[in-house]
């Protein structure tokens, strides 16, 4: 035991006298050193950040798929793609629209499904104006059709007064259910339930507000202005007789365990209901939340893929350069190996004395990495409202790294030291 404690005792010294010398060379050759850690430093506050954004962002989308619900299946005219309209296949030019008849369907037919809800949105391009009885507008909120069946097939519950009914949509009712940032704007310091909105100058009856989402990516999930779908197709009947994407059915499973048989079984009703053959793809488009939370993911973990590319080129550079300036000092420091030999230091001794200063200059490297990548993501966060989360495995990740870069190229310098002859380094000039 009292052998075990004095090896530990010798090792400890060892450790510091090393890390000692390691510092007094690094302050003796301040700008040489400083060179050198660049690319350790770009390498890993790279990765630092690319992690921190590509963490934050999909934390950011699993919220907010989360928040409209995790086991949503909608059906819609086009597949998303880049370019807008002009950019779609022909093949999906020619699609029919989606119609209320199929909606109906899902609802009567489907067996698995908890709530099925045709919607239509105003193109986002379209002007109309949201005003209360005293003229304040509200803030260009997203306007839809929707029916009773909207707040529990898209998980947005009702915070104040109540939804729609069978009743309202039957009868094309002048009411309207708003968000919170409409609320906010038109009734500050009111109770928006029975305020009178006007909506391109037809008086409408607020009768609820929906709960509080927040903001998600940058964008509100609160600023909305839903009217009974009815009342949709009489004051915007261009979105009901275009061509474009005209009608999104949102539907959700009586039990989400079932939500891949519920999806199966409304895609055999409209199939059916379209007449398509076996052989033939769907004419129609189905997202699931999950499918578009994979898709996400997909995108974001392919550029920091790309990212983490260019930071390992940079490490690499940054290894190299390590190696370079670890084989300077050795030479330069040859008449020092030859003394510290004579006077009992073993091979050992002289590897590890310079590999431990390899790995003390990247070290720092990479806690200045690190301290600058944390900072690029959180200035991001705070100074654009950019999801960013930098997760504390990312941190020892990015230490981890400069720690290996300091071993794997500092290996070789070191072993050069050690393999020194002692008379020869004494001779050296």
């Amino acid at each position: 035991m009292a052998d075990l404690r004095r090896t530990s005792s010798l090792l400890r010294a060892l450790g510091r006298e090393n890390i000692g010398f390691a510092a007094r060379s690094i302050v003796a050759q301040k700008l040489r050193s400083f060179l050198t850690l660049l690319g350790i430093v770009a390498g890993v506050a790279t990765v630092i950040a690319m992690v921190s954004f590509v963490a934050g962002f999909n934390d950011a989308i699993t919220g907010a798929f989360s928040d409209f619900g995790t086991t949503l299946v909608q059906f819609q005219k086009y597949e998303p793609r880049f370019g807008g309209p002009q950019a779609l296949p022909e093949e999906q030019k020619r699609r029919r629209n989606l119609t209320l008849e199929d909606a109906e369907a899902l609802k009567r037919l489907g067996t698995l499904a908890a709530a099925v809800s045709p919607e239509r949105y105003l193109d986002p391009a379209t002007t109309f104006s949201a005003k209360n009885s005293w003229g304040a507008e509200a803030n260009s909120p997203v306007l839809a059709g929707v029916g009773p069946d909207y707040a529990q097939a898209n998980n947005h519950g009702v915070d104040d007064g109540r939804f729609f009914t069978e009743t309202d949509l039957a009868h094309a009712a002048r009411v309207c259910v708003v968000g919170p940032d409409v609320v906010k704007a038109l009734y500050p310091g009111r109770d928006p339930v029975d305020q009178e909105l006007l909506l391109n100058g037809v008086p409408m009856r607020v009768v609820g507000v929906l709960e509080k989402k927040g903001s998600a990516l940058g964008g509100s999930n609160d600023n909305f202005l839903f009217i009974p779908l009815s009342t949709f197709d009489e004051m915007f009947p261009q979105v009901k007789n275009g061509t474009g994407d005209t009608l999104h059915i949102a539907t959700v499973p009586r039990d989400p365990r079932l939500v891949h048989e519920m999806t199966d079984q409304e895609i055999a009703i409209m199939r059916a209901r379209r007449g398509l053959k076996a052989h033939q793809p769907n004419d129609f488009a189905i997202f699931t939340s999950e499918g578009n939370l994979k898709s996400f993911q997909e995108i974001t973990n392919g550029i920091a893929a790309a990212m983490i590319f260019i930071a390992a080129i940079s490490l690499l550079v940054g290894g190299v350069g390590i190696m370079n300036i670890m084989l300077v000092n050795v030479t330069e420091r040859t008449r020092e190996i030859g003394i510290r030999k004579a006077l009992g230091a073993t091979r050992k001794d002289i590897a590890a004395q310079f590999l431990v200063e390899a790995v003390t200059l990247t070290g720092l490297g990479g806690l200045v990495g690190i301290a600058t990548g944390l900072g690029v993501a959180m200035g991001a966060r705070y100074l654009l409202d950019f999801p960013a989360a930098a997760p504390l495995w990312s941190i020892g990740l990015g230490f981890g790294i400069s720690t290996a870069i300091g071993i794997g190229f500092g290996l070789w310098p070191a072993l050069k030291a050690a393999r020194q002859d002692p008379i020869e380094a004494l001779r050296y000039e």
